[in-house]
């Protein structure tokens, strides 16, 4: 009865494979790497995000006239407000609108440059690599700056496309910023889509040369159907960039006048907490992460279903 009762622990033990040597050591290198981003991340993520739906749900009230103010529960009036300001949805408006031009186009851009890149009739690929990614590297502040003088009559060295193109007008100025944003962030785009075309196993063109396909060919048919997740990648990113659209119409602000301080929704919220209104300027501040959060996956799904189709 012993051997077999032994027999059973043996087979069980078996079963459940070998014990992990150093297990405690184990988890203390896994929480060495996880504590200090998972501090960080709540730190950093989400006590702001707490603060900023807690700050959002209070309100200003005084007594009388010319009493001190106090913060009080206001429930969900900020958002009432939110909703029935239409200078902040004319901002969420004109943002989307340049990103229904500018994301296309500099995911263009950045798909032709990495094909270029990728392909073996290209000489130099190294100095264009950096030329293609060296705008990314300039701070924002500093382009939009350095573009801003290029727009400018007064300063621009093209005076002959300034004087008769106003590029700082009413009308133009939009499309002036997403040529800075496309500018900066093609190269960055432009990597990633280039190092999803490196993993590409290169028997899969091997064989197609076989077959007697062009390099033209091997770029429709195969290269850019198989770098779709990363072009999906760089959409998701570049349209949450849209929505937070601050450092170039800021910048612009100091060479027009037709750059309001409500231009962007990014822009009316720091207009809104610079009154101070630190509440209402919370409340805007949700309801575009949730915007952009709804955009951003409803994007996402779209483009993975149209990809499984």
């Amino acid at each position: 009865m012993t051997v077999i009762t032994s027999r059973r622990r043996a087979a069980k033990a078996d079963a459940q494979g070998p014990k992990p040597k150093g297990g405690f050591r184990y988890r203390t290198a896994v929480a060495i790497f996880v504590v200090p981003f998972a501090v960080l991340f709540v730190a950093f993520y989400l006590v702001p995000i707490l603060y900023a739906v807690y700050q959002s749900l209070l309100k200003i009230q005084r007594q009388g006239t010319f009493g001190a103010p106090t913060q009080v529960f206001g429930g969900l009036s900020q958002y009432v407000l939110v909703f029935q300001d239409s200078v902040f949805w004319s901002s969420i408006l004109r943002v989307l609108a340049f990103g229904i031009v500018q994301v296309p186009v500099m995911l263009a851009l950045a798909l032709l440059f990495a094909l270029l890149l990728d392909s073996p009739l290209l000489r130099g690929k190294r100095f264009f690599r950096l030329a293609f990614f060296a705008p990314y590297a300039v701070p924002g502040v500093i382009a939009a700056i350095m573009w801003g003088y290029l727009y400018s009559p007064s300063l621009s060295p093209f005076k002959f496309v300034t004087g008769n193109v106003d590029l700082l007008g009413g009308g133009t100025i939009l499309w002036a910023i997403a040529n800075v944003v496309t500018w900066v962030y093609v190269g960055y785009n432009m990597l990633i889509i280039y190092s999803s075309l490196l993993a590409i196993p290169t028997e899969i063109y091997e064989a197609a040369r076989l077959d007697g396909a062009s390099q033209w060919r091997i770029a429709i048919a195969i290269k850019i159907p198989l770098v779709v997740p990363a072009i999906i990648l760089t959409a998701v990113f570049s349209v949450i960039g849209t929505l937070q659209l601050l450092t170039e119409p800021l910048v612009f602000r100091q060479f027009t006048s037709s750059i309001s301080s409500t231009f962007t929704p990014n822009m009316l919220v720091y207009s809104t907490s610079s009154v101070p209104n630190f509440n209402l300027a919370a409340a805007f501040s949700v309801v575009l992460a949730v915007a952009t959060f709804i955009l951003s996956i409803g994007f996402l799904r779209l483009t993975q279903r149209k990809a499984d189709q």
